[in-house]
């Protein structure tokens, strides 16, 4: 098993998807069919991983002025649609807001990025649009030039958090339907 310390040792119509839902809505990944030992990988590869190797660095990063740590999320950060998946997403979020504030004082810039589908083997199976990596790429490198916080790499993801602010049923039109 790798290790970080060996890394640094050695090197609805009025929903803002709607008509898109299909695409992230894959309903066989939940928290109730994954096995627990699916949950905890989703929170080490996607929470603890990230956490852990931004400490790791943080003495390095610290000491070159202008660093820059990028942290990868999803649109699955903001929109519950894969189970531990998103909720892995959405505690990296969280981290990286935490991040910020922690790294500021270091003079180390921390920004996120935010994305749907981009056309990779992970995103192989999805249907719908899917960005090119390049594109991707290129977004963040803009972004990080000018100086954001924040990257929404496309328009789903720029509709899904501005979705955030309002009722919950906005994003889960399906709320509607329960008996709840």
């Amino acid at each position: 098993m790798y290790s970080i310390s060996c890394g640094l040792e050695c090197g609805s119509a009025h929903s803002p998807i709607a008509g898109r839902r299909s695409l992230l809505h894959p309903r066989a990944v939940t928290h109730f069919t994954s096995s627990e030992a699916d949950i905890r990988a989703n929170m080490e590869t996607n929470f603890f991983g990230p956490v852990f190797l931004a400490r790791a660095f943080a003495p390095i990063l610290a000491a070159k002025k202008g660093s820059i740590l990028i942290d990868v999320h999803s649109v699955a950060s903001w929109y519950a649609f894969g189970g531990a998946y998103s909720a892995s997403k959405a505690a990296l979020w969280s981290a990286t807001n935490s991040l910020r504030i922690e790294f500021a004082p270091m003079g180390v810039h921390v920004t996120g990025v935010h994305m749907g589908y981009v056309d990779t083997d992970m995103a192989a199976h999805a249907d719908g649009p899917k960005m090119l990596p390049t594109q991707l790429v290129t977004t963040v490198y803009d972004a990080v030039e000018a100086g954001e916080y924040e990257v929404l790499a496309d328009e789903l993801t720029k509709g899904v958090k501005a979705a955030l602010s309002g009722p919950v049923e906005t994003l889960y039109p399906d709320l509607h339907s329960t008996d709840a």
